[in-house]
């Protein structure tokens, strides 16, 4: 009987709020994960991967200490547990559970409150998940002031006076405002970053499978801000077509069989494409097709 070949790489990938969002950017990339109910480990369409899924705060402390290979953790988090010059970063993921935009760490006071700047927070108390990263920002400030954990609703300690200020985690700012807070300082942009082991990437052949997860996760998050156009246009309005089209190169541009006609491919921005379509049907574009990317390398 043949033995079974062992994984070669172990890859964490995050619990909670990015779990959804990673999974499809890895569904995207190629790679299909299938959860179960009762554990923290799922199956991978890719015999060389074994996934353990574990809360965001942890990824990093593992991969540091060789337990994974490689992993997707938040900037923030390997701040706040130290061990951000421990371990590779080997790209910047830029998405949050709902968008493709880097989550921010705020400062925010009461709307009513007569703090206008960080340094008016000097001998206050501040309510924060992120301890070491807020002791560190109001460090460099050289703003001394209390900076106590928060166990969860966070916003709330303002509101009920066990706080004058809060370091909070956001994207768009809508919730702090809807609790009337308001944002006087960012305390740092974070996103999900690729991290791997030291030691992992001395190994040849887990380097190169780390190298394909970069490449494809890259690729995947890459193709969603993009869309793919493909028209058909005449010659002599050829060329007002082809000065309408950006691309990551140039248009691909191919005779048809009836004569004085080209198929004209290209990618774009997809906030383009609402105000492009209409400029290129009317400088003489037909049959224009607008479709999805899966990856974009």
């Amino acid at each position: 009987m043949a033995m079974q070949k062992l994984p070669l790489l172990k890859l964490g990938i995050p619990k909670g709020s990015l779990e959804e969002a990673t999974i499809r950017l890895f569904e995207s990339a190629g790679w299909k994960i299938a959860r179960h109910s009762r554990n923290y480990f799922p199956e991978i369409n890719d015999e060389e991967i074994t996934v353990s899924i574990c809360r965001v705060q942890e990824i990093g402390s593992y991969v540091k200490d060789g337990i994974m290979d490689v992993g997707i953790a938040a900037e923030d988090w390997l701040i706040e547990r130290g061990v951000h010059d421990s371990v590779t970063q080997l790209a910047k993921l830029v998405y949050s559970k709902v968008s493709l935009r880097p989550s921010r760490w705020v400062l925010a006071v009461a709307g009513n409150s007569p703090y206008e700047k960080p340094e008016d927070l000097r001998g206050k108390r501040i309510a924060t998940e992120l301890i070491a990263m807020t002791q560190g920002y109001f460090s460099r400030k050289n703003i001394d002031c209390e900076v106590f954990y928060s166990w969860g609703a966070t916003e709330a300690k303002i509101v009920e006076g066990l706080a004058d200020g809060i370091v909070e985690v956001t994207e768009t700012g809508s919730t702090i405002r809807a609790q009337g807070l308001r944002i006087i300082d960012e305390v740092m942009q974070s996103c999900p970053v690729l991290i791997a082991n030291a030691q992992a990437l001395e190994n040849p052949e887990k380097r190169r499978k780390i190298d394909q997860i970069k490449l494809l996760l890259e690729g995947a998050l890459r193709a969603r801000s993009l869309v793919a156009l493909k028209m058909n246009a005449p010659s002599d309005k050829l060329e007002a077509v082809l000065e309408m089209l950006p691309a990551l190169n140039s248009p691909t541009v191919s005779p048809l069989r009836v004569a004085q006609w080209f198929s004209v491919e290209t990618v774009v921005d997809s906030h383009l494409v609402r105000d492009l379509i209409p400029r290129l049907s009317a400088a003489g574009a037909q049959g224009i097709i607008e479709y999805a990317l899966n990856k974009a390398i």
